[in-house]
């Protein structure tokens, strides 16, 4: 029987974005944005003009974008002009913490990292894209979906929604975060998953956890920043010590350098206990997927560093729909084929000199 859920993946930014403008062109009741990095270049001005065009018919359209992603828009003329055209627009959380935290390091996280789109309550997006043309040439997921899920994503963006209009501040947000309500319809094989920067509320790396500790034949992971919680370290070489093809693909460089010495430093231990580790030549590799055995998988905005793990708002796609899987599998398999292999010989062979990097970033690899 097939699954009452029905998805295009998409492993090209600008497929995405053309598929993402023609459904707000159809909006007929509410288009909710929910995005961490939005600029008004040429797709994010199409964007913005689709979304004027259709709040000027009647249709309920709310941005809500983090502060830091988009911070070209924070109190600019640009902002009040979307409002005074139908637009709801909010910014979650101000550039710096309010001055009686700024003492707090995590006060400075607390980001809403979350990329969603939900038009009329039916069509949902998820994954890792920005709203940048300069971002164009990336290698995202992205993933468009119709079917019980989206009530989720809609209601999971409402609640950030009034998250970012209460005052008290994002981790007490957090704390009133609320899992999906038994009301909302269900699909056995996909469910939006949330993460939140509060105990009790990181669903998502319990999740992963999980996921990991089960498998029996593989994993795969892409993710552009790999800086994991030690928690996640243990499972993923415990899985390899039994057995489990163990492999993770991260850019030969992304854009943050501390993030790829963090990553760097933990190839020995991870190489170590039979994991493989692949570096993905040419544009950034900024997709954030996992694929387990083949039933299990995901899709999202979840990076493996401690940042998404522990301190951010982050959502994904969990499926346990096998073609979904296959395809996220397939998706994995060409990215390899672009990317060279980490080996043990090679680090082995790296000067002391070429590893102090790696050695201080280790101290403070739990704040990447």
């Amino acid at each position: 029987m097939s699954s009452p859920t029905s998805w295009i993946l998409y492993a090209s930014n600008e497929l995405a974005w053309q598929s993402m403008i023609a459904d707000c062109k159809k909006a007929t009741t509410s288009i909710v944005l929910e995005q961490f990095i939005f600029y008004p270049d040429e797709f994010g001005q199409r964007l913005i003009d689709v979304c004027i065009e259709r709040a000027a018919a009647g249709v309920k359209v709310r941005f809500l974008w983090d502060a830091i992603g988009s911070f070209s828009f924070v109190g600019s003329a640009t902002a009040e002009e979307l409002r005074k055209k139908g637009i709801e627009l909010m910014f979650w959380k101000t550039l710096v913490p309010e001055y009686y935290n700024v003492h707090n390091y995590r006060a400075w996280y607390l980001r809403n990292h979350r990329r969603t789109l939900v038009v009329d309550g039916k069509i949902g997006y998820t994954g890792s894209i920005c709203i940048r043309d300069s971002l164009k040439n990336w290698r995202d997921t992205n993933v468009r979906l119709e079917g019980p899920v989206v009530p989720s994503m809609q209601f999971a963006f409402d609640q950030m929604w009034q998250a970012a209009q209460r005052s008290g501040g994002a981790l007490r947000a957090a704390r009133k975060q609320r899992t999906i309500p038994t009301h909302l319809p269900r699909d056995p094989e996909f469910s939006y998953v949330t993460n939140s920067p509060a105990p009790g509320k990181r669903h998502l790396h319990r999740t992963y956890v999980a996921a990991i500790r089960n498998a029996q034949k593989y994993i795969f992971i892409t993710t552009p920043y790999f800086v994991p919680t030690h928690r996640m370290i243990r499972v993923l070489r415990l899985a390899a010590h039994r057995g489990v093809d163990v492999r993770i693909l991260i850019p030969e460089s992304s854009n943050i350098y501390a993030i790829d010495q963090g990553a760097r430093s933990f190839f020995d231990t991870l190489l170590s206990s039979g994991v493989r580790i692949f570096l993905y030549q040419g544009a950034l590799i900024h997709s954030k997927t996992m694929a387990v055995d083949g039933t299990w998988s995901t899709v999202g905005s979840l990076n493996l560093d401690a940042a998404s793990l522990l301190y951010n708002y982050e959502a994904n796609i969990i499926s346990l729909n096998a073609k979904f899987s296959q395809e996220l599998t397939e998706h994995f398999i060409r990215d390899v084929e672009a990317a060279t292999e980490v080996t043990r010989e090679e680090r082995r062979k790296m000067m002391f000199i070429e590893k102090i990097p790696e050695y201080v970033i280790r101290l403070v690899r739990k704040f990447l």
